[in-house]
């Protein structure tokens, strides 16, 4: 083997040990990259060669980090982020960042806010790589190997920092065919005797929803025919007339400008602010302060249009 050769891949395969060690496997890590199973597999075996160190337990159900491995994995994590960081800083001009970013959010909000907004950010800065991936779950940003969590709610993991983006709450709405049939309600209690079509999103609690009014928080529960974990179906169903929605004001905006919904308990919301969250270990980064103020901006002149 070419030991010059291995070495001046360090970096990349580092890069596919770690996703080894986030996706459980290298049949998972190889869907991931891009890669075969078995590039993935002689990538790991080749830095084993070059560190002189056997880094995984390999058997045919699992892999587990030998102590080295370990060793490896926090020092990797480090390493490739203070890499980045680096190159990040040495740069002369913020049109030339660079260096690899990884976001995650959630399905409904990716899809329809992060996703545009990478578009104009990878246009600004062609040289930074960017990979987002969407969930309606809760994502360990650090284990998982994110740099940055585009997040809506309030609900903050105290363990990471977070940036506010943009203010943005959700309200309560509903078709007028729905109304007209069952009527609208005058008060939070009157949401019991409706359809409510229900959100499982996250970590929330399935069926209860807080919702304020001047200061004053309430929790009432609601239940009805139909609900689902993907805030897209939920609007489609409103949209329907199937039921009363709790849905971000961004998401049905136009909706209740067009009139296709009708806002209902006007003086009720539920905060729902736009934050960025991310790890301690990349706070200092250049690209990822560059981002930030980016989807701030951008957030920011998207909720005064």
């Amino acid at each position: 083997m070419n030991t010059n050769r291995e070495q001046s891949l360090l970096p990349d395969d580092l890069r596919v040990f770690l996703t080894v060690i986030r996706k459980n496997g290298f049949n998972h890590a190889a869907e991931a990259l891009g890669y075969s199973p078995a590039y993935v597999s002689k990538r790991v075996s080749i830095l084993e060669a070059t560190l002189g160190a056997r880094l995984l337990h390999r058997t045919t159900r699992r892999i587990a980090l030998t102590d080295d491995g370990e060793r490896v994995r926090v020092w990797a994590t480090g390493f490739l982020g203070d890499m980045d960081d680096f190159i990040s800083e040495l740069t002369d001009s913020r049109q030339q960042l660079r260096g690899s970013l990884h976001i995650c959010s959630t399905f409904g909000f990716g899809r329809n806010h992060v996703a545009p907004a990478i578009t104009t950010l990878s246009q600004l800065y062609p040289k930074l790589e960017i990979r987002l991936d969407v969930f309606d779950r809760v994502v360990d940003i650090v284990n998982e190997g994110f740099d940055l969590e585009i997040r809506v709610g309030d609900d903050l993991p105290s363990q990471f920092l977070g940036k506010k983006l943009v203010s943005n709450r959700r309200v309560l709405c509903a078709t007028p065919e729905y109304l007209e049939r069952r009527g609208t309600p005058q008060t939070v209690d009157e949401l019991a005797a409706h359809d409510c079509l229900v959100l499982k999103e996250r970590n929330n609690a399935f069926g209860i929803w807080n919702l304020a009014r001047g200061g004053t928080e309430e929790s009432v529960r609601v239940s009805g025919p139909l609900s689902s974990n993907n805030g897209e179906i939920v609007l489609r169903w409103a949209l329907s007339g199937a039921g009363i929605i709790l849905r971000s004001l961004w998401d049905v905006k136009p909706m209740l400008e067009s009139g296709e919904l009708v806002q209902v308990l006007n003086d009720y919301s539920q905060s729902a602010n736009v934050w960025a969250v991310y790890p301690t270990r990349v706070s200092q980064s250049a690209k990822l302060r560059v981002c930030i103020e980016f989807f701030e901006q951008h957030f920011h002149e998207l909720s005064l249009g």
